[in-house]
């Protein structure tokens, strides 16, 4: 597959470009039950944001725009049009962050699980508590391996992944994720706890899919809901029963749902 610098991403199918950002410590990887059904009338990509996956750093990263940058710099060299970027929880902050620049780009955006901002406070109540936060980096410098390990179990809730092979189709996709080094890991979880896009969020103006899990524990449903009354021309769906990851639990309910947005914009259905 290819590599734009240091940046690596899949590149698989031809039509309509549909562009999926991971979010904090993933990869591509996560994208696994979307690439074929997204591929038999689009093109799916799918990026390794900097530090993660198979593409290199080539510095410190501290802000979502640094990540930004890097989709925006993706997206102008391969002169991308009318994209749907499909991004999830930290990757929504990402697009958001370079939906000013891109704007002209993109035909519509689906955001997954997201938030404008990560912890709450006293003009947006609908993050995390700060000391959660707080909490999640201390794990993070004590073991990244074990803080990941009860981060990926808090994607799902005890109920929801019932089916035995559906929930081993789940476990080899998220086994497959290599995770970041822990100076990645703690960078961008320090721009999570530090950073909002607010601003950039109430500049959107394209046709936005808002898909959020019910008991979503880590990017709260509440944050969604705020999206949805601040981006005009925009769409919520709630998962019942489901955490942060409904594009894993719930495959073909997801695709589905995009395949149905995307025909709304295109003219089919």
């Amino acid at each position: 597959m290819p590599f734009m610098g240091e940046i690596w991403y899949e590149d698989y199918g031809s039509g309509r470009t549909f562009l999926f950002v991971h979010g904090w410590c993933m990869s591509s990887a996560v994208w696994g039950l979307q690439r074929e059904s997204v591929a038999t009338d689009g093109r799916f990509m799918a990026v390794d944001l900097q530090g993660h996956g198979r593409s290199g750093a080539n510095g410190k990263i501290t802000r979502f725009s640094d990540y930004a940058r890097d989709i925006v710099r993706l997206v102008n060299d391969l002169d991308l049009r009318e994209i749907i970027p499909v991004c999830w929880s930290m990757g929504a902050q990402i697009i958001l962050k370079a939906y000013p620049v891109l704007k002209d780009r993109i035909a519509g955006l689906v955001l997954v699980g997201a938030t404008p901002r990560f912890s709450s406070a006293p003009h947006f109540p609908h993050g995390l508590h700060p000391k959660e936060a707080e909490g999640m980096r201390l794990k993070v410098k004590r073991n990244l391996g074990r803080a990941l390990e009860g981060f990926n179990r808090n994607l799902f809730t005890d109920s929801e992944l019932s089916d035995d092979v559906h929930a081993r189709q789940v476990e080899e996709i998220m086994a497959s994720v290599v995770p970041p080094s822990t100076c990645i890991a703690l960078d961008g979880l320090e721009a999570l706890m530090e950073e909002e896009v607010l601003e950039e969020a109430r500049k959107v103006r394209c046709p936005t899919l808002l898909l959020h899990g019910e008991k979503d524990t880590i990017c709260l449903p509440a944050a969604s809901a705020w999206l949805h009354q601040v981006i005009p021309d925009s769409h919520r769906i709630v998962y019942n029963g489901c955490g942060h990851a409904p594009f894993l639990s719930h495959p073909k309910r997801f695709n589905r749902d995009l395949q149905v947005f995307t025909g709304g914009i295109f003219g089919k259905g």
